[in-house]
């Protein structure tokens, strides 16, 4: 990142780039509005931070001047206290933020990497696409698994995908499917927890005419459907103990029987299989079979949930965004840097699903182009609750109780120091500002 700071007063220049260098940012100084115009010409910049009164040519003029010769650039306004209806002004023209004199350096930096951050992430929600496969994200974590789809996509090889609800094992299959030799043959789902036990057996199978009351013609099964292709076994761990050994049988032989039927078929299909319980446990406590989960366990894919590849949420929120608001008429095209520290500060139990349904409201009640943090409903989505014994009995509440409440009395006992209480909570100061804002904590 590479910034540009324009201001007349050497000592605010020489403190800016001082602190930008300590974060291991790039940064170019002028000493006024004709110097800055020259820089623009030379130099890419991800921002500049512009002093609003200089002599020969204002920052306005400045501003004025970039938006004719169409820089999107992040611009951040400093202002003296007797400007600040010139800085509106500023913002009206095109800048993203300003900032009062005297300010604290370390809180402009912080106003600078989220700026950036909001402005590459409107481009990408107004102009990129993602790759066909729907898997965003570039953390350690996605990039593990798109290594591992890649290796075995062109493989026969069953494959177990395990992960939280919400974190995207369906994508996952769907992946593996485009990725393999059967892309062109069909994909095949079914959820089982979805389908009533009594009806799962001929939904798989298939029957014949007269196999039972009702069955008045032959009904072809999901394994006969996804021949040449892949069925994909969501909610696997949902499956009847009863059902499980006839699952287990095909696997072994390759071939089914419709009900009511004798004549055993081949079947072609590949295998995929998902679930959010720990099948481990379900076969130490007798509910699923150990010699089905080790033939459904050959390769297995573990899919981190949202709050363990924060990195990926800026990203995620970006192309999810795209999509909606195309759906809604596309007027909402991006997030201001508050939405977005508050999204990458909460806990997301109900994963990327959760994050698509905050987001889909978002659009909904957002007042402009951009989703601010105040469109964000955060507090009660993703409840996950904990219980305490002390008192009367079991008292639930939220994580996010208890991480504000700890917020609160740490800044108490700080006087408000914003520092001292993010080195006592074990939290960057930059997240502390963002936890503050996100629970509107008043100091």
């Amino acid at each position: 990142m590479r910034v540009l700071i324009c201001d007349d007063e050497e000592n605010i220049r020489n403190l800016m780039q001082r602190f930008l260098r300590m974060e291991g940012l790039d940064s170019d100084t002028a000493e006024n509005g004709i110097s800055a115009k020259r820089l623009l010409r030379e130099n890419p910049y991800d921002a500049v931070l512009m002093d609003l009164r200089m002599p020969g040519m204002s920052g306005l003029e400045v501003i004025s001047w970039m938006r004719g010769e169409g820089f999107r650039i992040p611009v951040i306004m400093i202002s003296a206290h007797g400007d600040v209806s010139d800085a509106v002004a500023a913002l009206k023209q095109g800048a993203q933020d300003y900032i009062v004199k005297p300010f604290d350096p370390e809180e402009v930096v912080i106003r600078i990497k989220s700026l950036v951050e909001a402005e590459g992430l409107r481009r990408i929600a107004e102009n990129e696409r993602p790759d066909e496969s729907g898997l965003i994200g570039e953390s350690p974590e996605m990039i593990a698994v798109k290594r591992i789809i890649s290796r075995i996509a062109t493989s026969s090889a069953t494959v177990l995908i395990t992960g939280e609800s919400g974190t995207g094992k369906e994508v996952v299959a769907r992946e593996i499917h485009r990725q393999s030799r059967m892309a062109s043959d069909p994909f095949v789902a079914i959820n089982i927890g979805g389908v009533p036990e009594n009806l799962l057996e001929s939904e798989l199978f298939g029957y014949e005419k007269g196999a039972f009351t009702g069955a008045v013609q032959r009904k072809t099964g999901l394994f006969e459907l996804a021949a040449g292709g892949t069925l994909f076994l969501d909610e696997i761990g949902d499956m009847p103990i009863s059902l499980q050994v006839k699952i287990l049988r095909v696997l072994q032989e390759r071939r089914i029987t419709r009900l009511g039927g004798t004549e055993p078929i081949p079947i072609n299909a590949r295998i995929i299989a998902a679930t959010n319980k720990n099948l481990e446990k379900l076969v130490v406590e007798g509910t699923f079979r150990e010699d089905l989960f080790y033939r459904l366990n050959v390769v297995r894919i573990q899919l981190p949930p949202l709050r363990d590849r924060k990195s990926d949420i800026p990203i995620l929120a970006a192309y999810i965004v795209s999509q909606y608001s195309k759906k809604m008429g596309g007027r909402v095209t991006g997030f201001t840097p508050e939405a977005l520290d508050a999204l990458k500060n909460h806990s997301f139990y109900g994963n990327v699903r959760e994050l698509e349904n905050i987001i889909e409201r978002a659009i909904i009640f957002a007042d402009s182009d951009t989703i601010d943090v105040t469109d964000l409903d955060l507090r009660t989505s993703g409840v996950h609750s904990v219980s305490s014994n002390e008192g009367n009995g079991p008292v639930s509440f939220t994580l996010r109780d208890a991480e504000k409440n700890a917020i609160v009395q740490s800044l108490q006992r700080w006087e408000g120091n914003r520092t001292k209480a993010a080195k006592e909570l074990g939290i960057s100061r930059r997240t502390l500002i963002s936890k503050i804002q996100e629970y509107g904590i008043e100091l």
